[in-house]
């Protein structure tokens, strides 16, 4: 059951209302009612915002000085950490400062000194489940800090997809890395085979229903075939995000005194993605790489 009083006295704050905010936030205004009040640098995306009954605000500070709860799922760890260290300069005492976007464990880590000395708190709480998801309300989300703001704010998280909390602050992002290495293993994976199976002349639409429910199948295999197939490369999920999270992990890895062979191979195709102009498409364009590698076309023409 979700807190309908709690939701009434805490004023609520979203920045970032990209393709995956905008559907976030959307599903906190649908399922409570609030006029929760959002940011974005683009007027086009604040104008959407407005639409599905949001209060858009021209300037940040605004959201940091007069919101309980900030959220913010931002692209880059230099205007993620400015955002938080703006919202710890014009927040009070108290506030819950929510960051869903995909952070380094490091930088999540020097950011909650700076919020526990201003008495405010620091949730790290990635997503992963991509736009679909985000736009059902239906996102894995991983919530790593302070045990009692999030049981103060689970309702809130809870109206954006399922809410996991896995410890002290930090371990959201560890564990994002974490879906992230498997799933980027895994969608290399997927399209080496589908370029496998195109270099051997058989159906790919055979092989999809021939796969799909053996160990090979699942939601990101169903996601992601058809759109090899079909060549539709349209941004469910940026690779260029998803490369981010694989170098996170190289970083944190590095620190942590280990290697990571599997997500080598992985981030070598992502950076042919990158050198190649394709890094801003989606994962299953992934298949792109292998093409270039066994000179064979994938999918529908």
């Amino acid at each position: 059951m979700k807190n309908e009083e709690a939701d009434r006295e805490l004023r609520i704050g979203f920045l970032g209302l990209g393709v995956m905010g905008l559907p976030m936030v959307a599903n906190i205004i649908k399922k409570t009612g609030k006029a929760v009040s959002g940011f974005d640098v683009s007027k086009e995306r604040l104008k959407l915002f407005e639409e599905m009954g949001g209060n858009p605000v021209e300037d940040a500070e605004k959201i940091y000085r007069e919101c309980d709860v900030v959220i913010q799922i931002l692209p880059t760890h230099e205007i993620i950490s400015n955002s938080v260290k703006e919202a710890v300069r014009f927040g009070k005492p108290g506030n819950i400062i929510i960051d869903m976007s995909s952070t380094a464990p490091h930088i999540i880590l020097r950011l909650e000194e700076e919020v526990q000395r201003a008495g405010m708190f620091l949730l790290d709480s990635p997503v992963s489940g991509g736009n679909g998801k985000a736009a059902s309300g239906s996102l894995a989300i991983m919530v790593g800090g302070n045990e009692a703001a999030f049981e103060s704010v689970k309702h809130i998280l809870e109206y954006m997809g399922e809410p996991v909390y896995t410890g002290s602050i930090g371990s959201g992002s560890v564990t994002k890395l974490v879906n992230n290495i498997i799933a980027g293993a895994y969608l290399a994976a997927i399209a080496e085979g589908y370029a496998f199976a195109a270099k051997a002349g058989i159906d790919l639409k055979t092989t999809f229903n021939a796969t799909k429910l053996g160990f090979a199948g699942g939601p990101l295999y169903s996601d992601k075939v058809p759109k090899i197939i079909r060549r539709d490369y349209e941004p469910g999920a940026r690779i260029a995000v998803h490369r981010k999270d694989i170098l996170n992990a190289k970083a944190y890895a590095h620190a942590l005194g280990i290697d990571l062979p599997v997500t080598d191979v992985t981030l070598r195709v992502m950076d042919w993605m990158k050198d190649n102009g394709y890094i801003d498409i989606d994962q299953a364009g992934m298949v792109k790489y292998f093409e270039e590698k066994m000179s064979v076309q994938v999918g529908e023409f």
